[in-house]
């Protein structure tokens, strides 16, 4: 396979971006080699700057569930751009996309509010709980990951439960002193949080975590979660940035069935855009400027471009009645798929998936948490990854991230994927 294009542009892009590329795991670092520069996308298929084709399971890190270049989605954009790009006002395309999005996730929002990012959107959340609480205190989980905002760049420190510690310098320990770290499907870690603050204002969790590698809550732990957050007067935030009209039309929320005072969207809700949502009861989102104090803004928030994505995205999800189902489908295949190759092997194989969101871990155990995902054999999972990307496979380059399905896919195309990865597998066991 030549990738003379992506290593020239790789090397171009060092000299004037921060490791040559304006998101870190991009670089390839984990896995090592060339990141690949990418000229286009159709379907279930991204191309390099050297013509060569892959089938991407990264589909930009979740917002395209019905693919690259969808044409539903390019004619609404074709027809939004003809009218302008961006106004700085209001548009009727910002109150029907609110109303997609509630409609379709039966969450129990009252009010939404639109701004460009994940991270501004559990940012804002942050603040509007604070506020609405009195309180400074926020609980998090090791492992989860809610944008780069200063109050969740913060790790477990020297242990669960603890205020955390600055996981990126430039955090001042001012701030990260207010962020305590519970330990993913333990809640006795987070009573033990409680315990050690009596100020926590609220816990912000993705019931299915996607950054460290794909992680799913236990149901009777997420309501504990809930039952914890009244008992002692905290908002619960469930983070669906990533799950949102992934895991199925009503996110993660709709599989565990537990309310959130707040939930933030981003990703899918975009259908490819920069675009993402936080919302909740309306007591508590009139807060926000400018009906209350909480100031919160955004320029280009809810600009007409990314609205009519959104609304493209949604209105397709809306009209395919089975949708998920044919999703969580070859997505069950696909890693079912990958666990008996790497078993015939003998290459021990952990796998997950709920809708179209998947993940695997090389690793001996079932990951239920952060320390076991770090228990993982990242080594075998970079020459994995390289052996497939040979063979015209896109997986996220890390092994701490979450694999997506997309609409264009179908078990023909899986097949060929699980047959390469048994291939893959018999090579690395023969080095």
């Amino acid at each position: 396979m030549e990738i003379l294009h992506s290593i020239n542009d790789f090397n171009e892009a060092k000299q004037v971006i921060p490791g040559g590329v304006n998101s870190p795991v991009r670089a390839f670092g984990s896995v090592g080699g060339t990141p690949r520069f990418i000229a286009r996308g159709k379907g279930a298929y991204i191309y390099d700057e050297d013509g060569n084709a892959y089938i991407d399971f990264v589909q930009s890190w979740g917002p395209l569930i019905f693919g690259h270049a969808d044409a539903f989605i390019e004619s609404a954009l074709n027809l939004a751009i003809k009218d302008g790009l961006s106004f700085g006002a209001p548009t009727e395309k910002e109150t029907t996309l609110v109303k997609q999005i509630m409609a379709l996730s039966h969450h129990a929002t009252e009010k939404m509010r639109l701004v460009n990012s994940g991270t501004e959107a559990t940012m804002s959340a942050l603040r509007l709980a604070r506020a609405y609480s009195g309180k400074d205190d926020i609980i998090k989980f090791d492992g989860c990951y809610h944008g780069h905002s200063d109050s969740l760049l913060v790790s477990a420190g020297s242990g669960c439960a603890t205020f955390g510690t600055p996981s990126s310098p430039g955090v001042p320990k001012d701030i990260s002193k207010h962020t305590l770290v519970a330990r993913y499907n333990d809640i006795d870690s987070v009573r033990a949080c409680f315990e050690t603050s009596k100020n926590v204002a609220c816990v912000i969790i993705e019931a299915l975590a996607g950054n460290m590698g794909f992680v799913p809550a236990d149901k009777t732990f997420m309501h504990n979660l809930r039952t914890l957050c009244d008992e002692y007067g905290a908002l619960l935030i469930i983070d669906e940035v990533m799950s949102g009209f992934r895991a199925g039309v009503q996110g993660a929320i709709g599989l565990y069935e537990v309310e959130a005072d707040l939930v933030t969207y981003g990703k899918v809700i975009g259908g490819g855009m920069p675009l993402a949502a936080f919302g909740g009861r309306a007591d508590i989102m009139d807060m926000l400027s400018p009906l209350g104090g909480v100031y919160q803004a955004g320029t280009l928030s809810g600009n007409p471009i990314a609205v009519s994505a959104g609304i493209a995205t949604l209105s397709q999800i809306k009209a395919k009645a089975h949708l998920y189902e044919q999703l969580e489908s070859l997505a069950k295949r696909l890693t079912q798929g990958l666990q008996s190759a790497a078993k015939d092997c003998q290459i021990p194989l952990q796998v997950d998936y709920r809708g179209s969101m998947f993940g695997f871990f090389f690793n001996e155990d079932v990951v239920k948490n952060f320390d076991d995902a770090k228990k993982s054999d990242t080594n075998m999972f970079a020459r994995f990854h390289q052996k497939m990307l040979e063979r015209g496979v896109y997986f996220a380059c890390s092994q701490f991230e979450t694999g997506f399905i997309c609409a264009p896919m179908d078990e023909a195309m899986i097949d060929e994927v699980i047959a390469k990865a048994a291939q893959a597998f018999i090579e690395i066991t023969h080095e």
